[in-house]
């Protein structure tokens, strides 16, 4: 089979694509990457071949022109706190969401060249990332297959079937629905008319541990989550047992890409002076900071491959960052999550459920607590097993190699001729 994976410029977003491409291209398939052309680069650096089309995405240029410091709230609680949002407050998410981000990553350019190259190479199959909605928009002006594939916990669809319960119960003449409006646009350019599969894949491919995933009605395709983290060296230090408890601080690296700093103060790393362990915080300091303002049990460098970090720690502190947090999970590593950010806060709650570790909500969060929380996480046994618990949970999962079939079998039965 032809298999095009399409994912906008977002490394982190595409990384936990890698290893299911690798499956299918070790199984003998014909793999390519469509992307924007300032992530070919990282594509071709994981061995994959890289498409690079249209334009880049302008979301940090979005961002800093929108100056609306209340969107980023109001995301966050639309997906989740959704059951107790009405229809107006869904509305206004999907408007912003699809206006401000989906459309920006998903620019005219890039979707009409992805749809251009789609048409020529005839792919089978068309895995795209879950915001990747050209790959959609490809798939069915060709009569490809696909699937959408997500990275974290499936909100978007979770707030879209809620938004779509209310706007039923609306006369029919008042039933606005941006993302339908916005992907019914793009598909009539190329002579496509829209059907729901185009917002959610005629079926998702979910790398999350079983008992994380969010059943919304769809056939879902589990896959084992595998840790890449593109190209790296292990420093010769990782070879060696730490004297003391480990203790990894990371801010992840989506952020940093878009403003040049991690959203994680190597000031705060304070909280933890004094205790008996190994800070080894993977942080850029914003303007103003110094890694210098770090205390003495902390080491502050901009980074280190958490597949090579986590597995010598007893403990893990982010910010809720999919990738963080599925590694930390796949080699059963205590989590203290600081979560804020889209869906975060949901994965982080689930994480505390599964007794793998502690979620400090925005508004609870003081030097005071994120101290105490990591002591509690080091000193209690509870949470390692919980977090090995965990680990198994999501080694439960087929592994990429074992899905190629099922996804040679689904490709057979939902590509089209067109």
């Amino acid at each position: 089979m032809r298999i095009l994976f399409a994912a906008h410029a977002e490394k982190t977003h595409f990384f936990s694509m890698v290893p299911l491409a690798w499956a299918l291209r070790t199984a003998g398939h014909e793999v390519r990457v469509a992307t924007q052309p300032a992530m070919a680069e990282a594509v071709t650096r994981t061995g994959l071949t890289a498409v690079p089309l249209g334009a880049d995405h302008r979301w940090k240029q979005v961002m800093e022109a929108s100056q609306d410091e209340g969107w980023a709230n109001r995301v966050a609680e639309a997906v989740t706190d959704t059951a107790d949002l009405g229809h107006e407050e869904l509305l206004r998410f999907f408007d912003e969401t699809t206006s401000r981000y989906f459309r920006t990553i998903n620019n005219e350019e890039f979707t009409d060249a992805l749809v251009g190259y789609a048409r020529w190479w005839q792919p089978d199959l068309i895995v795209w990332e879950q915001f990747t909605w050209a790959g959609a928009v490809a798939a069915r002006v060709t009569g490809a297959a696909h699937a959408r594939m997500v990275w974290g916990a499936d909100v978007v669809t979770r707030t879209r079937n809620a938004f779509l319960a209310t706007l039923a119960e609306l006369p029919e003449d008042q039933r606005t629905d941006p993302l339908r409006d916005w992907l019914t646009e793009s598909l009539a350019r190329h002579g496509a008319t829209y059907d729901e599969t185009a917002a959610n894949g005629q079926w998702t491919i979910d790398v999350g541990p079983p008992s994380h995933r969010i059943d919304n009605g769809l056939p879902v395709v589990g896959v084992r989550y595998i840790p890449y983290n593109g190209q790296a060296e292990l420093p010769e230090w990782l070879a060696a047992e730490p004297s003391r408890p480990r203790v990894a601080v990371t801010a992840g690296v989506s952020v940093r890409g878009y403003f040049g700093f991690d959203m994680f103060s190597v000031g705060a790393l304070q909280a933890f002076a004094g205790l008996d362990i190994e800070l080894i915080a993977t942080l850029l300091p914003a303007p103003g900071e110094t890694a210098d303002m770090a205390p003495d049990n902390a080491t502050v460098m901009d980074f280190v491959p958490m597949q090579g970090l986590l597995p010598t720690c007893s403990a893990v502190i982010h910010i809720g960052g999919a990738g963080v947090q599925s590694t930390a999970a796949f080699y059963g590593v205590p989590q203290l999550i600081l979560p804020g950010l889209w869906d975060t806060v949901v994965r982080a709650g689930l994480v505390e459920r599964s007794g793998a570790g502690i979620s400090v909500l925005p508004g609870q969060v003081t030097a005071e607590s994120v101290r105490e929380s990591l002591v509690r996480l080091l000193e209690d046994p509870s949470f390692r097993n919980g977090a090995e618990a965990l680990r198994k949970d999501l080694m439960s999962a087929p592994s990429p190699n074992d899905v190629v079939p099922v996804l040679e079998d689904l490709t057979a039965r939902h590509k089209s001729a067109v």
